[in-house]
């Protein structure tokens, strides 16, 4: 959190340029596909995904975004004209509760503030994306986004923790794939 913080606004988005690009590279996503991706919060320094969303609505790419209702992260799909609103933890989300259902995405886009060389992931501490996992089609990629690569482990893996499957870095797209891919 501390080395987010330090990076300067214009370095952040530029940083965040790189990512984007890295992942349309790696992934090529293509009309059709299905992507559920966080909605920046600014205040957090999160990578923007504006960029993202923007560019898979633009390509008729299914867009799907977290929304917590009754304390469960539910899935909500977007559109060009969706409405959002600023929640109680001054999170922009859709106006709609409407759950898709959905649970077979192509790719999963997901918040972190840190993933280790095994695809552990530290996120904020309220384990939604954990449940979220649970639900998700296998075939589903979940992909974490982050400024800086993995440098060191996490010491406390839960046995039912769900790890990543890919990382995206502005320097590396890593896999976690047992036996690679």
């Amino acid at each position: 959190m501390q080395k987010r913080k330090a990076l300067s606004t214009d370095e952040a988005f530029l940083i965040s340029e790189k990512i984007f690009e890295n992942f349309i590279n790696y992934f090529q996503p293509v009309s059709g596909d299905k992507v559920h991706i966080f909605i920046s919060i600014e205040k957090f320094k999160e990578i923007d995904t504006q960029t993202f969303i923007n560019y898979f609505l633009s390509r008729n790419i299914h867009v799907f975004v977290p929304k917590i209702v009754d304390a469960k992260l539910i899935s909500v799909e977007i559109f060009k004209d969706t409405k959002f609103e600023i929640n109680n933890w001054n999170i922009s989300e859709p106006v709609s509760n409407k759950d898709s259902g959905e649970s077979d995405f192509n790719y999963v886009i997901t918040p972190l503030l840190y993933c280790d060389d095994k695809g552990n992931r530290v996120g904020y501490g309220k384990g939604f994306y954990d449940g979220f996992f649970e639900n998700l089609s296998s075939e589903a990629k979940k992909i974490g986004i982050n400024y800086f690569n993995p440098d060191e482990n996490i010491d406390d893996v839960w046995e039912n923790d769900i790890p990543l499957d890919y990382l995206v870095t502005p320097t590396d797209v890593l896999s976690f794939f047992k036996g690679g891919e």
